[in-house]
């Protein structure tokens, strides 16, 4: 039954792409009328759709050189990936998720920074790529809505434990992989929330079949492409790099012991079965970084105390400390910084990007001892004193932060798997070709 979907869904988009206006049927009044793949709860996924996203997978991966799967694999993929979106998308506008334009132009123009141009250069940046602007901002709004469901569904309830924690941190003691990175890319054959014994079955001699291939000579990513129901199968099941300490909990124990261009064994989760193949690996450095041990005054102005005032109360603190009294007596009393004021102003040891640009330039104008002159920021006037800086090893406490990640990373892959398949097997789909 599959494959005869398969075929019937292939003549279909062959036909639409090669006669794209001839595809779209004509109303009484000469409107043209689209065709639609599969009826998705109270929308819709239409040929066009598929037809326009075959394309561009196809022409991106003919600009990365990587062969193009047969199109009665791929076909398949994308009106899947079509239908998955749409729920989500339903589902987004269901619970009140919007997206508005000022959300929409603030991830624009960052998009703009990292290719060099402004926002306003960005239409025609992307006309230059073959890209049509209006339908860009567009797949971009939905991106932002699913991210924002995301965020709400899966995100925001994943929760970690000082017990997960701390046994995230023993296990990783001691591994030459914590210091290590790894290239990944990834198969997922999935599994209904209610498999049956067959479907679990059918399931487990598909993941065996491709690992075959795999390991006969066949690409992973045309694959991974062609067959896998992961989040990345479209891009060729791609992972990127993760550090030891970030790899999903299933994989912890595998990708160490694979070599670069190696494809585990299939294993296991609660959505499906999985192969993982280990692209590249890469040693990592110690993390070093620069902190400033200072402490401060801190004068604000208000409606008795303008600018001139508060500069030149601290003027007149700076020279009484020149004159030999003590800075964190001084400050105890006289600095109007609640935080610091009760430990004599002193800041403790920061790293980069702790203090606004103001303070930091004037820390950074100093040498161990010295007093600045006064200066303003957003907080008000400050004299600081530079106490001493010093060049910090960070890798362990980097590590438990980025344990904290790795380990809602590891919940979030497995979680947001099952979410998208709970979504998809809770969907009324039906195929139109």
């Amino acid at each position: 039954m599959l494959k005869l979907f398969q075929l019937l869904l292939v003549i279909c988009l062959l036909h639409s792409a090669s006669l794209m206006a001839q595809t779209l049927d004509l109303s009484s009044t000469g409107e043209l009328l689209d065709g639609i793949a599969a009826t998705v709860n109270d929308g819709a996924v239409l040929k066009s759709e598929v037809t326009q996203e075959l394309k561009r997978i196809i022409d991106n991966l003919n600009a990365q050189g990587t062969q193009v799967p047969p199109t009665s694999k791929l076909a398949p993929q994308v009106l899947e990936r079509l239908i998955i979106k749409r729920i989500q998308l339903q589902r987004a506008e269901r619970v009140g998720i919007q997206i508005p334009d000022e959300q929409l132009n603030i991830t624009l123009a960052n998009i703009a920074q990292r290719n060099n141009v402004s926002l306003s250069e960005l239409p025609a940046m992307l006309a230059g790529q073959g890209i049509e602007y209006t339908s860009f901002r567009s797949e971009m709004r939905e991106q932002l809505a699913i991210d924002q469901l995301r965020q709400r569904d899966v995100i925001a309830r994943i929760n970690v434990t000082p017990r997960e924690l701390d046994e995230h941190l023993a296990r990783q003691a001691g591994r030459a992989t914590q210091n290590e990175e790894f290239k990944l890319s990834h198969i997922l054959i999935s599994i209904p929330t209610d498999a049956t014994v067959d479907n679990i079955a059918a399931a487990e001699r598909e993941v065996f079949s491709i690992l075959e291939r795999a390991r006969s000579g066949e690409s992973f990513a045309e694959l991974a492409i062609a067959t896998s129901d992961g989040q990345s199968a479209l891009q060729g099941g791609d992972l990127g790099w993760r550090r030891g300490n970030e790899l999903p909990t299933l994989f912890m124990d595998i990708v160490p012991k694979l070599e670069p261009g190696q494809i585990s064994e299939p294993t296991r989760s609660a959505s499906g079965f999985h192969l993982i193949q280990l692209d590249e690996k890469r040693g990592t450095d110690p993390i070093l970084e620069q902190q400033t041990h200072a402490r401060h005054i801190l004068i604000t102005t208000n409606e008795v105390l303008d600018n001139d005032a508060a500069r030149q109360k601290l003027v007149a603190i700076r020279q009484q400390i020149s004159d030999g009294d003590d800075f964190e007596a001084v400050a105890t009393v006289m600095s109007e910084d609640p935080g610091s004021a009760v430990n004599g102003g002193d800041l403790g040891w920061s790293g980069p990007g702790v203090f606004v640009p103001e303070f930091q330039a004037a820390c950074d104008a100093l040498e161990p001892g010295e007093i600045s002159e006064p200066f303003r920021s957003p907080f008000g006037w400050h004299i600081v004193q530079l106490i001493d800086r010093r060049v910090q090893d960070m890798t362990e406490e980097v590590e438990r932060r980025e344990a904290i990640m790795a380990i809602r990373n590891s919940k979030l892959e497995e979680e947001t798997e099952l979410w998208a398949r709970r979504l998809r097997d809770q969907a009324f789909v039906e195929y139109k070709l």
